[in-house]
């Protein structure tokens, strides 16, 4: 079985995650290629698309969030990602197991004498008129009946657990500002959430594998795994197995990809990329060897913004003023400098339309 080592990876990552190159994609296809991206903090899916696309601009992402085409919503590993309408109605229910297990696994104390059926009716009877609702408005209405958890638990696992939602605008919007206000899903989009198969089969799953390979791949089990939140998704992976090719990397992990997506000589250049806090291309893997040293893995944890060098995790970036500082992580050469304080002033004008260029790049780590 041929051995991809990490080089190969990340080259077949850029090129997947559209880091390789700017893709001429519209911003509705780039987030259905990405199976979404990761969107806890609001204006960070903003910078993923603007480092991913040609020509990005952020009006068009605004607009589809309130046109309802794409949505903020609770889904991988119990986080906010920013998905197409047609893939959370599509995916959703395969994620609720998942969805109840995690919130169970922070309040299990708290809602152990909580019938999570009867509580999921009375929320879906409060949600069913289609306002959108703080969590503690939430809370306040159902508390009467439910008093026992308390306000965190009981809104938490109706918001992320028991009751399909979507985060509603201006939550999300290009540089404006809102607290999160829940609508349950199906009022939102109009139409409801595509319930489980009732053979048993599960074809959300199969898509699923098929997607995270188009967007991710080559890759383990395992990083499937971590990316979903889905416990590995084995029959998924049974019944795609056949159409799928193999890889071993540099730990003898199995690696399963689309016989047909890009795996690019990993000896193509890779352009200097500014990336977003909680960015999939890091988060997406259990091993994130191909990325990110082991060094640093704690920083696409800690909502750190990093830039990428020759693909690789070699600085962050922040944003003070309107002035973005990048502060490496290793010594950089003289080109890579030139490149990232380039890069840095784009993302300069980007964020300011335009009003600045300003970047400093601090001194490499002696």
């Amino acid at each position: 079985m041929t051995v991809l080592d990490n080089r190969a990876l990340n080259r077949a990552t850029l090129a997947r995650q559209l880091l390789l190159e700017r893709a001429d994609l519209p911003v509705v296809d780039a987030v259905a290629h990405l199976c979404g991206l990761q969107a806890q903090e609001p204006q960070e899916p903003f910078i993923g698309l603007w480092s991913r696309l040609t020509a990005f601009d952020p009006a068009v992402l605004s607009d589809l969030l309130t046109r309802r085409s794409v949505v903020r919503t609770h889904l991988m590993r119990r986080t906010v990602h920013l998905v197409t309408a047609d893939d959370v109605l599509a995916w959703r229910a395969r994620h609720d197991a998942m969805l109840r297990q995690r919130v169970l696994g922070v309040y299990r104390n708290e809602l152990k004498e909580v019938d999570l059926e009867e509580l999921a009716s009375d929320a879906r009877e409060l949600m069913s008129d289609g306002e959108p609702r703080t969590a503690a408005e939430i809370v306040r209405a159902l508390a009467e009946r439910w008093p026992g958890p308390g306000p965190r638990p009981l809104g938490e696992m109706v918001v992320a657990g028991l009751v399909p939602m979507a985060q509603a605008p201006p939550r999300g919007l290009w540089r404006t500002k809102g607290g999160v206000r829940n609508v349950a899903l199906s009022s939102w989009l109009g139409r409801p959430v595509d319930p489980p198969a009732s053979d048993g089969a599960d074809p959300v799953g199969q898509a699923l594998v098929r997607r995270y390979l188009a967007a991710y791949g080559p890759a383990a089990t395992a990083d499937l795994r971590a990316w979903s939140g889905l416990a590995g998704l084995p029959g998924a992976v049974a019944a795609v197995r056949d159409r799928l090719v193999r890889f071993r990397d540099e730990r003898g992990r199995e690696l399963l990809d689309l016989p047909d997506a890009p795996r690019p000589d990993p000896d193509t250049p890779a352009p200097v990329r500014f990336l977003p806090a909680f960015d999939n291309a890091i988060l997406g893997y259990q091993d994130r060897g191909r990325i990110i040293d082991d060094a640093h893995r704690g920083l696409s944890v800690a909502g750190e913004r990093v830039v990428l060098v020759d693909g690789r995790v070699a600085a962050t970036w922040t944003v003070t003023g309107d002035v973005v500082t990048v502060e490496p992580l290793r010594a950089l050469s003289r080109a890579d400098r030139a490149a990232v304080a380039d890069q840095g002033r784009e993302v300069a004008a980007f964020l300011s339309d335009g009003d600045s260029d300003r970047v400093r790049v601090a001194a490499s780590p002696r």
